[in-house]
C-alpha cells in the first residue's frame, strides 16, 4: 500500500492526473548491492518532504490555480 501525501486538481482545465511537482525530500532507505555492484533500493521511508512548486502538465497552470485535495491511500500491486 502506498500513502499519497497530497493529490492535486487544476482549476484552469480540471486535470486530476498529470502534474509536475518540485519537492525536497529527506529519506531513509535500505540499499542492497549485488556481488557485481548493482544497486537495488528495497525500502524507502520519507522522513520529511517540502513541496516547492506544482504545475499542471496539461495546461501549464501553477500557483493558486492548483488545488490540494485530501490525501488518499492507494493499493499498488
Amino acid at each position: 500500500m502506498q500513502v499519497v501525501s497530497a493529490r492535486y486538481r487544476c482549476t484552469a482545465c480540471g486535470n486530476l492526473t498529470r502534474f509536475d511537482v518540485v519537492a525536497t525530500r529527506r529519506t531513509r532507505s535500505f540499499h542492497h548491492f549485488t556481488v557485481g555492484g548493482e544497486l537495488s533500493v528495497e525500502a524507502e521511508e520519507v522522513l520529511d518532504e517540502h513541496v516547492e512548486q506544482v504545475s499542471c502538465r496539461w495546461c501549464g497552470a501553477s500557483g493558486e490555480r492548483i488545488e490540494t485535495l485530501e490525501a488518499v491511500e492507494n493499493e499498488t500491486a
